[in-house]
């Protein structure tokens, strides 16, 4: 594992071909870790590119520099987080890719800066989907169970005394049956283990919905991105047709939010995890998208 510094983060990232030129930078989701991307990241770095992954905000071994720092985990802070990291790591135009929690900081910090990457690709996530006030179907709220049970006492009590079991049921309902191996989510849910882990989850699903404040550092941020902005970087989607939270429709007919080439891919039989479920086929689609969209060749 290696680490950099941002403004308030020491950031842990794992890295592929770090001697190549074009970086992809993955980003996982929640409850998950950098490990997700053990399936995908070997075959883009095969294909010549930098592969980074890192650990948001709360999750091991990523860690604050300072003790009085808000642990937020509004989605506009882990937008500028990204973009923070970027930085630190002095990347140019990357390809962000990111799944669930990655998703949603890879399309705000597109957003926030536009230009900043080369290529977006957004997983199981449909984008201008962060708004409190979205129409949200009887279905999909049912689906949102967990954000509503973690707005309440006991549900903030499950969190901090029993997240291995309270992350395992999303593994065991978000994804067709037996689709990973329980060695593989106790090796995931170490990186629950962050003492930050609690306070940055629970405001995060509580923020999204209005049963928070934000933080004022992101007051800026937050005006950016609502309404969710346009975005001119040519755009991959990828959702599981069977994925358990977000239903499929959450990530349709999202067109109008992209200025630039757009594609939306729904993979049969996958469900919440495809970059886990279906890691060749993850790979495959992401390397035919930027091939099929090259950056411009810069004259001499």
């Amino acid at each position: 594992m290696n680490f950099v510094d941002t403004p308030l983060l020491r950031v842990g990232y794992q890295e592929w071909n770090p001697a190549a030129q074009r970086a992809i930078v993955l980003v996982h989701g929640w409850p998950d870790s950098p490990r997700c991307w053990a399936g995908v990241a070997p075959m883009l770095a095969s294909e010549g590119y930098r592969v980074i992954a890192p650990a948001l905000r709360g999750f091991s071994p990523t860690t604050f520099l300072q003790a009085e720092t808000p642990r937020s985990g509004q989605l506009a802070a882990l937008g500028q987080d990204l973009l923070d990291f970027i930085e630190a790591l002095a990347l140019e135009r990357p390809v962000l890719a990111g799944h669930d929690w990655g998703a949603r900081a890879a399309a705000n910090a597109c957003g926030l800066a536009p230009g900043i990457a080369s290529h977006l690709v957004m997983m199981s996530v449909g984008y201008g989907t962060n708004d409190p006030h979205q129409a949200l179907s009887l279905q999909q709220a049912r689906n949102y169970w967990y954000h509503w049970y973690m707005a309440t006492p006991r549900g903030e009590r499950t969190v901090r005394e029993d997240r291995r079991a309270f992350t395992r049921m999303m593994w065991d309902t978000w994804a067709p049956a037996g689709w990973y191996r329980p060695e593989e989510f106790e090796a995931t849910a170490q990186a629950f283990d962050n003492d930050d882990w609690p306070d940055v989850t629970l405001h995060s699903y509580r923020h999204r919905w209005g049963h928070a404040p934000g933080n004022p550092q992101y007051a800026s941020v937050e005006a950016a991105l609502t309404p969710a902005p346009v975005l001119m970087v040519p755009t991959l989607v990828l959702h599981g047709v069977a994925d358990g939270v977000n239903h499929p429709d959450t990530s349709a007919g999202k067109e109008n939010f992209f200025s630039g080439p757009y594609r939306r891919e729904l993979l049969d039989g996958v469900g919440h995890f495809p970059q886990r479920e279906a890691s060749q086929a993850v790979a495959q689609a992401i390397i035919a998208f930027m091939q099929s969209h090259p950056l411009p060749t810069q004259a001499p």
